[in-house]
């Protein structure tokens, strides 16, 4: 559902979605300096949904000693955050393998009783007439239910992410707060709320 009109000729369009290795690879730097600053937003009491991804999974390194609760549709986030001493929940559903998450109609549902304080989630487009997508329209629907019922929602997301349209739309620009290393086009600043952290 694209809300904001034609689709822009500079806008690419990306149906294939990268697996977690190769996508960890690729603008590891930039990835670093989003999840340090996006770590850094996250308080005493806080109720955090932490989405898939590999931008996401380098936050947990930063994340101060506090006294938070987390959720996460990621097996790998879960443990790491456990692992740190951090009191975690998991939704139920289905594991997709590509992107270690967690998927489908009852993760969706287990979702939707909770009422995030904070939720930082992934995307792979970000573009003024399509917003903020992905190309998973499972991962979409989880997306959704926590913007959904989420505070604040921050949207993680480097350079490489703006100008793209991917297949499902899950946020309005308007609705959220774009942390990113280095905006290319000053456009979106009357857009949507952005932090750039490089």
């Amino acid at each position: 559902s694209y809300h904001g009109g034609a689709i822009s000729v500079n806008d690419s369009f990306v149906f294939e979605e990268q697996d977690v290795e190769k996508k960890s690879k690729l603008f590891n730097e930039e990835k670093l300096a989003i999840a340090r600053y996006a770590a850094s937003l996250i308080d005493d009491g806080d109720f955090v949904f932490i989405d898939a991804g590999t931008t996401t999974e380098k936050m947990i390194d930063f994340i101060p000693d506090k006294n938070v609760t987390f959720v996460t549709n990621a097996f790998i986030h879960a443990k790491k955050l456990a692992q740190r001493g951090f009191k975690v929940f998991i939704p139920a559903g289905e594991i997709k393998l590509s992107t270690e998450a967690i998927v489908g109609a009852e993760c969706v549902s287990s979702l939707q009783s909770y009422n995030f304080t904070k939720s930082f989630i992934g995307a792979n487009g970000i573009s003024l007439s399509g917003d903020i997508s992905t190309p998973d329209r499972n991962e979409a629907s989880i997306k959704t239910a926590v913007i959904r019922n989420s505070r604040t929602i921050y949207i993680l997301a480097d350079h490489s992410k703006f100008e793209q349209i991917t297949s499902v739309t899950f946020a309005d620009l308007g609705r959220v707060m774009i942390i990113t290393d280095k905006l290319g086009d000053k456009k979106y600043l009357s857009a949507t709320n952005i932090k750039e952290v490089m």
